[in-house]
């Protein structure tokens, strides 16, 4: 079993194989679409970010293969996925699919939509993620990949379907926001990210978080 409230730098279908069965609570992921996004700043022709900000990348060329999702249903009982629009194929029918409404003008995208295996009803979440405007904009969050979420709404996500003292896996870590969110909302996390650079940014949003949280107490 992988250590918990640890950041893992490696590919996520090896590292789960070391998971095991039904340990995790709940698995929640924002994986690769595979719409090249990084590669060419654009989603659905729309421009979202500058390539020149993060540098070419291929990580979004291709969405994971099914031994992947095999493996995310054997090891958790829910499951959380951003872009299952995007790999239904190999999902499952669902009643509760979760809407993030980002509050945007412009050509941003209105909103994104999230799998997931609960058996409730759809949800809306508006959380504004608009550009330099952010829902809370005492507290701005610094964009450190493409497809970046606000660790506000994942917090929000982790009240609404898990509990306290729960354990979430996120195999596509990126810069480190689910892990942010179950410190914040006090659940157990793994993360594992194959880019070494973004498990280094994701290790220190994580110290930053447990600095602030010792902080408050």
């Amino acid at each position: 079993m992988l250590e918990l409230n640890k950041v893992y730098c490696g590919d996520c279908l090896e590292l789960m194989k070391e998971i095991p069965d039904g340990s995790i609570d709940c698995v929640v992921t924002d994986p690769p679409y595979g719409i090249n996004i990084a590669a060419t700043g654009k989603v659905g022709g729309e421009k979202c970010c500058a390539v020149s900000d993060y540098g070419a990348q291929s990580w979004d060329a291709a969405i994971p293969t099914k031994e992947v999702f095999n493996e995310i249903f054997r090891i958790s009982t829910n499951q959380i996925i951003f872009g299952g629009n995007y790999m239904i194929e190999h999902l499952y029918n669902s009643p509760c699919w979760l809407v993030w409404d980002k509050d945007n003008t412009g050509n941003f995208a209105d909103c994104e939509l999230a799998w997931t295996s609960f058996k409730t009803a759809t949800r809306k979440i508006r959380w504004r993620w608009n550009g330099m405007l952010q829902e809370n904009m005492k507290r701005k969050e610094t964009r450190y990949h493409p497809t970046q979420k606000p660790s506000g709404l994942f917090a929000e996500i982790l009240n609404m379907y898990t509990q306290p003292g729960d354990t979430i896996l996120d195999p596509f870590l990126g810069s480190g926001t689910t892990a942010v969110a179950a410190l914040k909302t006090g659940r157990n996390f793994i993360g594992i990210e194959i880019d070494p650079k973004y498990c280094e940014i994701a290790q220190k949003r994580v110290d930053a978080e447990l600095a602030q949280t010792r902080l408050d107490l």
